[in-house]
C-alpha cells in the first residue's frame, strides 16, 4: 500500500494515476474528500485527514509500506496553512508517524533551491523537512522540482485567454528553468517503484531556462493569443509584499516569489539528472501549452481576436 498525502493536487493527482497504472495499491489523504471522487473511482482508498493533525497522519500510514507526501502550504485556499504549518510541521507528522508505523520507504517533495537561509520561507521549510527525513533512519527520495510549467501556465498564460492581458512579476528578464508537473509525477512513479533512487536528491528539472517574458511570448505564440503583458514593477512588488502580508499571506508569498525568480539566479543544467533517467519524458513549454491550452475555447477565442487585431505588441 502506497500513501500519497496531498494526493487531489496538480502533481498528487498524477501520480496517483501513474500508480494506479501500474495496479499497485493506493490510498489517498486528502482535507478534502470531495474532490477524491476520480481518484476513488480509479480504484485509490481514500482518507479524509489534514497532516496538521498527528492523530489523522497515523490512521492514514496504518499498513503502508511507502509514504509519498506532494503536500505544500504555498497557497492554500482561503489562507489556510502555511510553508511553516505544512511543509515543515506536516511533513514532520508524516515522517514520525511512518517511522513508528515500520514504513519502508518515503519519498519527499521538495522544492528547487530549498535551502536554510533562502528568503523563501517556502524553501526554508522544505529544506527542514528534507533534514528531517534523512536523519529519520528511513529509507527516503527526495524530488526536487523546479517550477512547474502547468501552475505558471495558468498565472501567466490563462489570463490572456480569458481575459486578453496578463502580468508579469518583474522585468521578467531573468532565466529560469521550468519543467512539466507530468514529468516530475514520472520520477515519484519511478521512485516508488525503483529501489536503486532510495538515497539520492534528485533535482527534477526541464530541457529549458527561459525568461518569464520568453515564457510568455511561447505560450502566446502556440494560442495565437494577442494578449497584452504588462509588467509589476519590482518596487511595487516589495511593497504589496509587506502590505499583503496581515491580511492575506497566501498573495504575499506569491509576491515574494515573483520577486525571488525576478532577482535570484533560477537556472540549471538539468542535463545530468536526464541522463541518468532516460525512460523519464523531457517537455518543453511549448509542447505542454500545445498539449493542455491550444485546444481550448479560450484559445480559439484568442486566435480569433489575433485575426482582426494584426498589430498587436506587447506593453512593458
Amino acid at each position: 500500500m502506497i500513501l500519497v498525502a496531498g494526493g487531489t493536487g496538480m502533481l498528487g493527482t498524477k501520480v496517483v494515476g501513474l500508480l494506479r497504472q501500474r495496479q499497485l495499491e493506493v490510498r489517498v489523504m486528502t482535507r478534502d474528500r470531495s474532490r477524491a471522487a476520480a481518484l476513488a473511482s480509479s480504484g485509490a482508498d481514500v482518507v479524509e485527514g489534514d497532516v496538521g493533525d498527528p492523530a489523522a497522519v497515523q490512521r492514514a500510514v496504518a499498513g503502508v509500506d511507502t509514504v509519498v507526501s506532494t503536500i505544500h502550504g504555498f497557497a492554500g485556499p482561503n489562507n489556510t496553512g502555511s510553508p511553516a504549518t505544512v511543509d515543515r510541521d506536516g511533513n514532520h507528522n508524516l515522517i514520525k508517524a511512518a517511522r513508528e508505523a515500520g514504513v519502508k520507504h518515503m519519498v519527499l517533495l521538495s522544492v528547487w533551491d530549498a535551502s536554510p537561509g533562502h528568503p523563501m520561507d517556502l524553501m526554508r521549510m522544505k529544506h527542514a523537512a528534507e533534514e528531517e527525513l534523512k536523519a529519520s533512519g528511513l529509507a527516503w527520495t527526495i524530488i526536487r522540482p523546479a517550477p512547474y510549467i502547468e501552475l505558471w501556465c495558468e498565472l501567466l498564460g490563462r489570463p490572456l485567454l480569458e481575459k486578453g492581458k496578463t502580468q508579469v512579476f518583474g522585468r521578467g528578464d531573468n532565466p529560469i528553468n521550468w519543467v512539466s508537473v507530468t514529468d516530475v509525477a514520472r520520477f515519484v512513479e519511478l521512485s516508488v517503484v525503483d529501489p536503486e533512487m532510495r538515497g539520492h536528491v534528485i533535482d527534477a528539472g526541464g530541457p529549458e531556462n527561459l525568461t518569464m517574458n520568453e515564457f510568455v511570448e511561447i505560450f502566446r505564440s502556440e494560442t495565437s493569443s494577442a494578449g497584452k503583458v504588462g509588467h509589476i514593477p519590482p518596487a511595487a512588488m516589495r511593497v504589496m509584499a509587506v502590505l499583503m502580508k496581515p491580511i492575506n499571506p497566501s498573495m504575499a508569498r506569491q509576491v515574494q516569489a515573483g520577486i525571488v525568480m525576478d532577482t535570484r539566479p533560477q537556472a540549471f543544467d538539468a542535463l545530468e539528472t536526464r541522463s541518468r533517467y532516460p525512460s523519464i519524458p523531457v517537455a518543453t513549454v511549448a509542447e505542454v501549452v500545445r498539449r493542455d491550452f491550444r485546444d481550448t475555447p479560450g484559445a480559439a477565442r484568442a486566435s480569433a481576436a489575433a485575426a482582426v487585431r494584426p498589430d498587436h505588441r506587447r506593453e512593458r
